[in-house]
């Protein structure tokens, strides 16, 4: 069972969220009928560490296996969705992601590509910081914030 519940004021959300890097660029990904770009990841389960979390999701959504480096931000986002504006309270962990030796070629070698979990068309792109900055990408603090990655934890606050 994810944690995330639905109230007369919104939605709450425990979400974790790969950063995978290659060659200096950031992979992102939207699915079908989505306008927006995000990071690969998803909600926690119940009894489920946020580090198993984004290792499964990682899995799931891009069919490899992968590797957790390091935390790199804790973030509590506050934001209303563009399409229905449902209001949404996210409390999310951002693990640095090494997928060195994956299986699948044209990740390894830093191409985009489609993929399709269960019904859902997966668009994944490389993008550089620059790229980032003009895309309808989504949050907001990773467009200026990517272009740093911090060596320690850091804890973001963000209000869309």
């Amino acid at each position: 069972m994810d944690i995330t519940f639905t109230t007369k004021e919104g939605k709450f959300n425990h979400r974790v969220a790969a950063v995978i890097m290659n060659k200096g660029k950031l992979l992102v990904m939207r699915d079908n009928g989505i306008g927006h770009y995000y990071l690969p990841g998803g909600r926690v389960q119940l009894h489920e560490t946020a580090e198993q979390a984004v290792v499964r999701e990682v899995f799931e959504e891009l069919e490899i296996k992968s590797r957790i480096v390091r935390p790199l931000w804790i973030v509590q986002s506050y934001f209303s969705l563009d399409t229905t504006g449902e209001k949404f309270h996210e409390v999310a962990f951002y693990y640095l992601i090494d997928i060195t030796g994956c299986d699948n070629e044209k990740l390894a070698q830093g191409l985009d590509l489609e993929l399709t979990e269960k019904q859902t068309v997966h668009e994944f792109r490389w993008v550089g910081p620059e790229e980032l900055e003009d895309m309808y990408f989504y949050p907001l603090f990773l467009k200026k914030m990517i272009k740093d990655i911090p060596e320690h934890p850091v804890m973001v606050t963000e209000f869309q």
